[in-house]
């Protein structure tokens, strides 16, 4: 089935965010579907983390539309965001250091059992979900502050799952990790798009996103300057579109249909 035939796990339309005099986002609009990763690229001042932020709650709009599975919906605070379905792993992960894994996937989530939470299950759901991702942890009752760089942004990852989350936002979630973990942080990335999830990954690495992105959106100067599928373009052309933009016209995707 064609992407134009589904509806969008998330769309904008003419989103746009202004600081004062500075225009941040101008007119940008875009879908991103179910099981499917859609990378997120520009240069440095492009828009990409306003526009993961107008995403995520963090930042309301001056005009524009957001939609989630068909439904119109506003954000004026994150916990809106994280209530229809939307869950960003920012690069600083926002994870408690001093709790261990299993609290920091359920914190403020916790099951309970009477008046007394429910700390059999939670450590039980906790292993599921890590294991969905066969990350090799000691325990799931370990502090995070003890794991590596790779393994903290999968249990922020993990955490956004158990939490219900149908669009997962990663902002450069490989900015601070080795080779080795990069490559597993992207696998994960193929694991929520083969599992139904809608993964948008903002990121500056071309090399390393190709493998996994489906489709391209490239910001240029706080517009969408181009949408490409990955089988109708290369990462030269990529690059262009980051550095010089798109003729006029050329904001939608190339193949009709797609």
């Amino acid at each position: 089935m064609t992407a134009s035939k589904r509806v969008p796990a998330l769309s904008a339309r003419n989103i746009s965010k202004t600081f004062g005099h500075v225009t941040a986002l101008n007119d940008v609009s875009f879908d991103a579907y179910p099981g499917e990763v859609l990378a997120i690229i520009g240069d440095n001042g492009a828009g990409k983390s306003t526009l993961i932020k107008t995403l995520s709650g963090v930042y309301d709009v001056d005009s524009g539309s957001l939609r989630v599975a068909g439904e119109q919906v506003e954000f004026r605070k994150p916990a809106d965001a994280t209530k229809a379905g939307i869950a960003t792993v920012y690069q600083d992960l926002a994870l408690v250091d001093t709790r261990d894994v299993a609290s920091n996937l359920f914190l403020g989530k916790e099951f309970t059992k009477g008046l007394f939470v429910d700390r059999k299950r939670i450590y039980a759901e906790a292993r599921a979900a890590i294991d969905r991702f066969s990350l090799k942890l000691p325990s799931v009752k370990v502090n995070v502050g003890m794991l590596s760089g790779g393994q903290r942004q999968v249990v922020a990852i993990a955490r956004a799952l158990v939490q219900g989350a149908g669009v997962v936002i990663m902002d450069e979630p490989t900015a601070a990790l080795g080779v080795t973990e990069s490559a597993k942080v992207m696998e994960i990335a193929a694991q929520l798009r083969d599992s139904g999830t809608s993964v948008l990954v903002i990121s500056h690495n071309l090399q390393q996103i190709w493998p996994v992105a489906d489709r391209f959106l490239v910001m240029r100067l706080g517009r969408a300057a181009a949408v490409r599928r990955k089988e109708d373009t290369s990462i030269d052309e990529l690059v262009k579109l980051i550095v010089y933009g798109a003729g006029d016209g050329d904001v939608q995707e190339r193949t009709a249909g797609a």
